[in-house]
């Protein structure tokens, strides 16, 4: 076997050097990856620890004021009955919330487990709209707020008009919407609700005239999990699920959302829904799905509300 000449030994070294500055190039790479995923990680366990601790306060105290307010009407004497009529709207009041709360944390744990699909079907929006308006009705009634919708969309002989999306999904959008306008709105004030279409596209927002939100938190505002009030004491409720559950929604749909805010001047939220092109599989009017023939309920044969 001949030796290598001295220029080949150098060229060969040179050749190795390349070689192991490029794999340790390649292990400082990975080594960078797996660090970034650890803090993941560790972001990810605070963050659910800290969720669950905000979820356990959410949903035990509503139960706990129904327990309580429910055992005091036990206990109402006949003459002081009035007194039953002021609970009975605090255990609505908590009992509202609960539920409200509840539907934003399946859904949040649905969207996690990536186990949440479109469910298309013949929405008439304004409809859907007032419905949730109307369950809102005891909570801005504390406020003194009223809720204006701008229906802004004409149809032939003022039929209904009807959407293709998913009508629960766009019903919990809403309300995540609206509850925060009621939230953060000051006492006294309007809600205003515009709907619009843009060629087949389903524009609406909604506009507060409350505390506002700084252009730092507008950053953080659709993160799960996270949420601009959080003190111990805060006069919010909530655990921060909404926004972030609304902007999983809409991607999931294919629509965006937006917001324009300046602190102490209030909010507006706008999202952007298309029209799904898939076919409907029946008709929604307030968020609960109705599937039945298409052919039959346009004909007047379907079910009558």
């Amino acid at each position: 076997m001949s030796e290598l000449s001295d220029k080949e030994l150098i060229d060969e070294l040179k050749k190795r050097f390349e070689t192991n500055k490029s794999a340790l190039a390649e292990v400082q790479k990975l080594n960078k990856e797996l660090q970034k995923v650890n803090k993941k990680l560790e972001d990810s366990e605070s963050l659910k620890s800290h969720f669950i601790s905000n979820i356990t306060n959410e949903i035990i105290n509503p139960f706990a004021s129904i327990l309580a307010l429910s055992k005091n009407i036990l206990s109402v004497e006949k003459e002081n009955w009035k007194k039953v009529f002021s609970m009975v709207s605090l255990i609505y009041s908590e009992a509202f919330n609960l539920d409200f709360q509840l539907r934003n944390i399946f859904v949040a744990a649905k969207l996690e487990a990536g186990e949440i699909f479109p469910e298309i079907v013949n929405v008439d929006i304004k409809h859907l709209i007032e419905n949730v308006i109307e369950s809102f009705k005891y909570e801005t009634k504390k406020k003194k707020l009223n809720v204006k919708l701008k229906f802004d969309i004409k149809t032939e002989g003022n039929k209904p008009f009807f959407f293709k999306t998913d009508s629960e999904k766009f019903r919990l959008i809403i309300s995540n919407l609206l509850s925060n306008a009621v939230k953060y709105s000051y006492e006294g004030n309007d809600v205003i609700i515009t709907v619009n279409q843009e060629n087949k596209d389903l524009t609406l927002s909604i506009k507060d005239f409350g505390t506002g939100i700084s252009e730092e938190n507008q950053k953080i505002i659709f993160d799960r999990f996270k949420r601009i009030d959080s003190g111990i004491n805060s006069v919010h409720r909530g655990h921060g699920l909404g926004l972030s559950i609304n902007k999983a929604l809409l991607d999931l749909l294919s629509g965006s959302i937006k917001i324009e805010s300046e602190v102490e001047k209030g909010a507006c939220f706008t999202i952007n829904l298309p029209e799904n092109v898939s076919q409907a599989s029946g008709f929604a009017f307030d968020g609960n799905d109705m599937f039945f023939d298409d052919d039959k309920f346009l004909n007047g044969e379907g079910e009558s509300f």
